[in-house]
């Protein structure tokens, strides 16, 4: 069965270490022949510019993640640049998508023709923060738990504008329910339940069910301490729990995956990288249809497109 992910990290570790190849480094959880082996049809590719980037640089840098995205992530034969919502359904069976998103305003500051730029560059999903506060947001790493700013609100509606996600999953309450308020398309592209597991990133059922009411994704997350507190390591069914929790708050429509493979350093055991994708699908089918695994695989998110 093939897997739509909605978040990974490897943008960062190509940008930091140019030598390594995309194609079958061992240390890229979702290189090129992993997403294959693991029948990942669709990988979203986050840009992230760490806080510690200098301001004056963090569009530069931005723009490096995506010039590595250009010729080393879409170099690869058979990869196919998802730039157009429609383009997810026009996918060949001998294709894996590869989509842009940005994980933090920090990359274009107040300046929204740079944010115009990322969009024209194929940013489809736009998290307003990281951890750390910025100019349009508190994250949940920010003791003053602030919610979005005037600009924050303007890029949001931006965001409706061009039909792009905003997507809450490293935002303070008080952000998430300013996104709720203003955002057509919120997402949340990897995030867990606090009730199951108490980790600041997670998500109340309460922020759970007002997503699902805005016909909004959740990609479940595999990092072990956001699934279970405190803990280097999880099972599968530790994530299977998250799952369960979510389709009791009415989420069976609206779940997916979003591993953070490439920023994670803990491992769900048998998920070590995106070649092991169907261990999850398999043991998913163990106790759900069919039809409700291929909604979490992939159908969910075909059927929650800005179009």
């Amino acid at each position: 069965m093939h897997v739509f992910d909605l978040h990974c990290d490897a943008l960062l570790k190509l940008w930091e270490d140019r030598s390594k190849s995309y194609l079958n480094d061992a240390n890229i959880h979702t290189s090129f022949e992993r997403l294959q082996k693991g029948n990942v049809k669709l990988q979203l590719f986050a840009v992230f510019v760490e806080p510690e980037i200098p301001s004056d640089m963090k569009f530069q840098v931005a723009l490096e993640q995506i010039d590595l995205f250009y010729y080393k992530v879409l170099a690869q034969k058979g990869i196919r640049h998802i730039r157009n919502w429609s383009d997810l359904r026009q996918l060949k069976p001998d294709e894996t998508g590869a989509m842009l998103t940005l994980e933090g305003a920090d990359a274009f500051g107040n300046d929204l023709m740079k944010l115009r730029t990322l969009y024209n560059l194929g940013v489809k999903s736009l998290g307003l923060t990281w951890n750390n506060a910025n100019l349009c947001a508190d994250g949940v790493g920010e003791p003053r738990n602030g919610g979005l700013t005037e600009l924050g609100f303007e890029v949001v509606r931006l965001n409706n504008q061009f039909r792009i996600w905003t997507d809450v999953s490293h935002l303070t309450e008080p952000g998430f329910w300013d996104v709720m308020k203003t955002a057509d398309y919120p997402v949340a592209t990897h995030s867990n339940a606090k009730t199951l597991c108490s980790h600041r990133r997670n998500l109340t059922d309460e922020q759970a069910q007002a997503l699902f009411k805005k016909k909004g994704l959740l990609g479940v997350v595999f990092h072990p301490p956001f699934l279970v507190d405190d803990a280097e390591t999880a099972e599968i069914s530790d994530l299977l729990r998250h799952i369960e929790h979510f389709c009791e708050l009415g989420g069976k429509n609206h779940l997916s995956f979003g591993s953070d493979f490439d920023g994670i350093q803990f491992f769900v055991s048998d998920l070590n990288h995106s070649g092991l994708y169907q261990n999850l699908i398999n043991e998913l089918l163990k106790y759900y249809s069919e039809q409700d695994v291929r909604g979490f695989a992939y159908q969910n998110v075909l059927d929650h497109l800005p179009e």
